[in-house]
């Protein structure tokens, strides 16, 4: 019989949701950094957006994998020391990202980065959703999702000075060294979580990933989740590539982006979770989603404006694109079974990841660059990333709370 684990304090709690945002800033750090850096690499491997594109979509399509593969063994592990683990062997694919001679040892090291970040991020979804109870879930999902904000405001700026002042390899060397501290922090912070084991024994290493198939509700959960990754994500990876481009920013402005994106969700993301946890989780989503129509239309319409109109199209777009992931990252995390809460996640980090690479990919070869420099064909993106959004409005309402299942009323979920 699964049990959730013991109640924490508010000070143990907020340690506990602080160091999984640290561990959550180092793999986003990692993930996001290939994006502002990329008129940088595209210089200095001689590449084309095809190719820019497969490398960030390579670590993607990894983490998709690797998530797959981690939902046949996920939950037969403690948390803790499997979460670590992983964590450390992230960091040194990492490191190898930063020491790679070419682009073809870069896309492999990408692509072993990818692998672990994509098992790490599940981890620290299930572990909020095994510790948090539900009615502060969103909130807690809202800390957690402070780690983007702080990647943006802090990590990507910091990032891209270092690589304009020692290369680009500097913003990886960074996160690795940012990987040892946050495992020494979490060996001192992070409970163990042993309740979810099962003493059953299982007839092959599939039968949880099976079991979580088999439930109509976690499927629609899984939908949900990559129709919301893939409709950002078409647009995300060359904000960069068109800003200076296509809008006529500066390289050396680009950080001002993530600065002024990053400060701004500092303080929207625990209010987005604060609001969900009282006015209900479905409502504020399709709010905030339905308002996230705008920037996505508007980033990819645009020509060239002073920085200060860009800044505030793509401020806007960092509050409401990533808003939306906080309500209905709780929604999806309680759909899930408890006991399958490990496996779930990870085929969700799975879906999410391959939603990742998918959409990267197909804007790619989408969009193209002119003789000029130009980029072309993003307006079309733009669209794409607007339909899958309308989509995940109209859908997010058939997902059924784990509890809400079993006769315990829901508030929140209106």
């Amino acid at each position: 019989m699964f049990s959730m684990h013991p109640p924490l304090t508010p000070q143990r709690e907020s340690y506990l949701l602080l160091t999984l945002a640290g561990i959550q800033f180092s793999h986003i750090l990692d993930f996001m950094i290939m994006m502002p850096l990329g008129p940088v690499l595209i210089s200095s491997f001689g590449m084309g957006t095809h190719e820019f594109g497969l490398l960030v979509a390579s670590y993607s399509f990894s983490a998709a994998l690797s998530g797959l593969l981690a939902a046949t063994f996920v939950d037969r592990f403690e948390r803790k020391r499997l979460l670590l683990i992983v964590f450390v062997m992230f960091g040194l694919a990492t490191l190898a990202c930063g020491l790679a001679p070419s682009y073809a040892t870069l896309l492999v090291a990408r692509g072993l980065a990818g692998v672990f970040g994509g098992i790490m991020g599940a981890m620290v979804q299930t572990i909020v959703g095994d510790v948090i109870p539900f009615e502060r879930r969103a909130r807690a999902s809202g800390v957690v999702a402070t780690a983007f904000s702080l990647s943006t405001v802090a990590g990507v700026p910091l990032s891209l000075w270092l690589a304009n002042h020692f290369g680009w390899r500097a913003p990886f060397m960074l996160i690795a060294g940012m990987t040892i501290l946050f495992v020494i922090v979490g060996l001192r912070i992070l409970p163990e979580l042993r309740q979810h084991i099962s003493t059953d024994k299982r007839t092959h290493p599939f039968a949880a990933m099976f079991a979580v198939l088999r439930d109509a509700n976690h499927l629609l959960a899984l939908l949900l989740s990559a129709l919301i990754i893939f409709s950002g994500f078409t647009v995300i990876p060359y904000i960069t590539l068109y800003a200076v481009s296509n809008v006529g920013i500066s390289q050396h402005d680009i950080p001002y982006i993530y600065l002024a994106g990053g400060a701004a969700t500092l303080f929207t993301a625990r209010r987005i979770g604060h609001w969900a946890d009282l006015r209900g989780k479905v409502r504020i989503y399709r709010m905030v989603a339905t308002a996230a129509l705008l920037p996505l239309f508007v980033v990819t319409q645009v020509g060239v404006v002073p920085l200060w109109l860009w800044l505030v199209c793509t401020t806007a777009f960092f509050i409401l694109v990533s808003g939306r992931m906080i309500p209905a990252m709780a929604i999806i995390t309680s759909a899930a079974q408890p006991k399958l809460r490990g496996t779930f996640m990870s085929l969700n980090s799975t879906m999410q990841s391959f939603a990742m690479g998918l959409a990267t990919t197909l804007a790619g070869f989408i969009i193209t660059q002119n003789s000029s420099g130009q980029i072309v064909g993003y307006e079309k993106v733009g669209y794409v990333a607007m339909t899958a959004n309308v989509l995940a409005i109209l859908f997010i309402a058939r997902i059924v709370k784990h509890d809400q299942r079993a006769g315990v009323p829901d508030v929140a979920l209106k």
